[in-house]
This record gives C-alpha cells, sequence and structure tokens, in this order.
C-alpha cells in the first residue's frame, strides 16, 4: 500500500506539471490523470479514505512521511505549499471527472485565492463530492513589500538550487526529466518575468560555487522574457529557457580552477575556454532525445558573433540560430550586469553603450534594438538620480523611448509620485545608483513592481 500512495504522489506532480506546461486537453495530461485515477481506484478498494498530507514541507500518509520523496518531488510540496494545501483527501465513489476538476482547480489557483468563513476548512469545489483540499494556513491580506521581497528571494534561491541540480545531472550522465525542468522553468517565467534588475537588486550571491548557475538562472530568465515580448508561443519560449539554461554546460565541464582564475590566462587554459561551445554540445548532443536539438545549437553557437567572428570556427558562413543570437546578446547582458571576483557590475546605460558599439558585429542589429526596446535603457527596478537631484526607482519602460522611463520618487520629497519622462520635457535621468554601493540605503524603502506576466 506505501508504495502505491508513493506512486500517486508522483503521478500527481506529473497531472499538474502535463496539464501547466501543456493543458488539460492534451493528451500527455490525460495520460497521466488515467493513471493516477486508476492507482486511486485501487487504493480505494480497500480504504474509505485516502489522505495525502503535507507535514513541515514533507509529503505524507498517515504515520508515515516520506523523507525519501523530498528532492523527488520538490515540485509539488512547492505547489502545494503556494496555493496553502495540507491535505488533499479522495473518498470511495470518486469518479474520473472529479479528478479531472480537481487538478484543473489546482492549475488555475496557483496564486492563492481568497476563501469565504464558511471554506476555512476546505475548499469548496464545485461538482467535486468526493474530493477535499485542506487549507495550510489562513490566506494573509496586503503582505507588507518585505514580507514580499522576502517571498521572492526565497523562491530565486530555490529557483539556483533547481538550476543547479538540472544542470549538474547532465554534467553526471544522469537521466533529465525533461517534464519537471519545463515545469520548473515555467514557474521561473511566472515568478520572475521582467524583473531581472529587481532581482540584482534583491540578491546577493555569497557562495563561490552558486554564481555560474545565478548566471545560467539569470540568462535563461531574460530569455523567455525576450521570447515572450517578441510574441512567441509559451512552447517555444520554454524551449528557449531550456537551452539558455545549458548553453555554457561546456564551460562548467572545463576544471574550475581555469574559470575562476584571476591572473592571465595561459595559452593551453585559453583553448580550453575556446573550445567549451564543442564540449558543451558534445555533452548535449547524448540528450537530444530528452532535451531536443536547440540546447546543442545553442551551446555550440552562442560565441559565434552575428559577423562570424568568434568561435569555434566555421568551415562555411551561416548566420548563427535565432536562438544562439537571443541567447548571446541576454548571456552578455547580465554578465555585463553582475559583479564577478574579476570584474565591477555596470550599470545599465555603459551595459548599453558597450553592447550598441558590437551592434551588427557581436550582436544581430535588429534583434539588439528590440531587446532594449523591452528591457529599456534604464531596466524596471533601477533606482536613478533625476536631474533636480531625487531620486527615484524606474517602475516602466516606455518601448518607444527607452531612455524616458515612468518613474517613482522615492526620496526626498513628493515620495510616492510618479512620473512619465516621456511626458515631461523637464526632467531626465542623469544616472543610475549601484543597489550595492550609493543605492544601497533606497532598496528599503523600494516596493516590487507588478510582476506583468
Amino acid at each position: 500500500m506505501k508504495d502505491k500512495v508513493k506512486v500517486c504522489f508522483l503521478l500527481l506532480m506529473n497531472a499538474i506539471q502535463a496539464g501547466r506546461i501543456y493543458s488539460t486537453e492534451h493528451p500527455k495530461f490525460e495520460e497521466f490523470l488515467d493513471r493516477l485515477y486508476n492507482i486511486l481506484l485501487e487504493i480505494l478498494e480497500h480504504k474509505k479514505e485516502l489522505i495525502l498530507g503535507l507535514v513541515s514541507s514533507e509529503l505524507a500518509w498517515e504515520d508515515e512521511i516520506f523523507f525519501d520523496l523530498s528532492s523527488k518531488l520538490s515540485t509539488l510540496i512547492s505547489f502545494l505549499e503556494e496555493n496553502r494545501i495540507e491535505r488533499i483527501v479522495f473518498s470511495q465513489g470518486l469518479q474520473r471527472e472529479e479528478l479531472r476538476q480537481f487538478i484543473s482547480f489546482l492549475i488555475r489557483a496557483k496564486k492563492p485565492v481568497q476563501v469565504s468563513e464558511a471554506e476555512k476548512e476546505y475548499l469548496d469545489l464545485s461538482g467535486v463530492q468526493n474530493i477535499r483540499a485542506g487549507r495550510l494556513r489562513a490566506m494573509i491580506k496586503n503582505q507588507d513589500s518585505e514580507r514580499i521581497k522576502e517571498e521572492l528571494k526565497r523562491k530565486y534561491e530555490s529557483s539556483v538550487e533547481a538550476v543547479s541540480y538540472s544542470l549538474n545531472l547532465v554534467l553526471e550522465e544522469r537521466e533529465v526529466d525533461y517534464l519537471d525542468l519545463r515545469f520548473n522553468l515555467l514557474n521561473v517565467m511566472e515568478d520572475f518575468f521582467g524583473r531581472h534588475q529587481e532581482l540584482l537588486n534583491l540578491i546577493e550571491v555569497k557562495r563561490s560555487d552558486l554564481v555560474t548557475f545565478v548566471h545560467l538562472l539569470n540568462v535563461s530568465i531574460l530569455v523567455m522574457f525576450f521570447a515572450s515580448k517578441l510574441g512567441f508561443a509559451r512552447d517555444d519560449v520554454l524551449d528557449l529557457g531550456v537551452a539558455a539554461l545549458y548553453h555554457d554546460i561546456g564551460k562548467l565541464y572545463i576544471s574550475h580552477k581555469i574559470i575562476k582564475k584571476k591572473t592571465r590566462l595561459t595559452d593551453e587554459e585559453f583553448q580550453q575556454i575556446q573550445n567549451h561551445p564543442i564540449i558543451g554540445a558534445q555533452i548535449l548532443e547524448r540528450y537530444k532525445d530528452s532535451l531536443g536539438y536547440l540546447p546543442v545549437v545553442a551551446a555550440f553557437e552562442h560565441h559565434l558573433r552575428y559577423d562570424l567572428s568568434g568561435y569555434p570556427k566555421l568551415p562555411f558562413n551561416r548566420k548563427p540560430h535565432l536562438a544562439s543570437q537571443m541567447i548571446s546578446i541576454c548571456d552578455v547582458y547580465d554578465a555585463l550586469a553582475i559583479k564577478r571576483s574579476y570584474k565591477k557590475d555596470y550599470p545599465p546605460d555603459k551595459i548599453y553603450e558597450l553592447m550598441m558599439m558590437e551592434k551588427g558585429k557581436a550582436f544581430a542589429p535588429q534583434l539588439l534594438d528590440k531587446f532594449f526596446q523591452f528591457i529599456g535603457l534604464w531596466p524596471v527596478g533601477t533606482i536613478v538620480v533625476l536631474n533636480d537631484d531625487r531620486v527615484a526607482v524606474v517602475r516602466r519602460v516606455n518601448e518607444n523611448e527607452i531612455a524616458r522611463p515612468v518613474v517613482e520618487i522615492i526620496a526626498p520629497q513628493n515620495e510616492g509620485e510618479v512620473i512619465d519622462l516621456s511626458q515631461n520635457g523637464e526632467l531626465s535621468i542623469v544616472r543610475a545608483l549601484n543597489p550595492r554601493g550609493k543605492g544601497k540605503k533606497y532598496l528599503a524603502l523600494l516596493s516590487l513592481s507588478n510582476n506583468p506576466f
């Protein structure tokens, strides 16, 4: 019985993932729904009720706590916690359509919904008589800014750990669960869409072993934002996110002593670095059946440059794949924005200047223009000083005037005033304040922007 309950947890996670990644009409969802329903029927032949629980972030059944499932089913645990669900009760008489409606409800209720006084203990699911879902804790209205920031940091740190795990699976030549990977990226896209600069404000990576994983996650976030703004279909956006996540797997494979070396590289070490796109493509080629070919292409091409002056050298002239060109732009943007042991973090206007110098050389001209049209010269979340010496935070990019976004004043007077600089000819942005330097004292004054995803 215990093994069957474990399978229930696994199939519940698979059904939720399939429903969110594809739809509740997709054959993959139907497959997992059928398998879950059948094993539930087997269990309910011998028990009046099956209670699946969540106790202190561990999956549980009766007196059993399944500590061995914590890592494998961390996605399900996070999903249930985010939806404030601590137990799910299945009763005899369960119908397949009830199960479908219940999982569809969970998928729609990704962000917790308000419950009435009459629903303190259980969600009221119309038409579902043989499934009950208990609340984990009471809803909290109007969460204060600091709590929201802490929640965003927690989600981001959890995502970094998930990225580290997914990349290490490939480095260790283990099997990758593509459905789980796409589901994690879908959560990443929903939680961090358009928030690159806000994340840079909030997150300070203290563990050196996670720096590369943070960068790869950021590149994936930027690429999915870029692709979404360009109008790509959701499946294509997620495929690009996966490719971005794995594009530098070859560099991870190379000795960390070379990658993190502060002194000048020897000729031999430099050659090893230049070979990392080939190494990465060879590694990912072994995973083409589960990850597809796009990660292979992106790993091989991300240093080619638009004018083909990069590496590896090709025996023929062929422009890099669109995915590789997009990843290259996002890769360089985040690399310039993040402080490393061997380089400082550049302000947004300097990043714009440096990348525009490579327009038509490293980067496709139209793509580069589009990227900055979407992310802005001053991205959302940038702390800036105006020409009247007031300090503000960028709240929205004006795509037609990227240097003149919508800002909110945070100091020293008229705090909370919102100004559209594209409609104000007198005010302009003079410079950005580094959130790790002169801008640090203003971080506590900031609330997060509304995630537009």
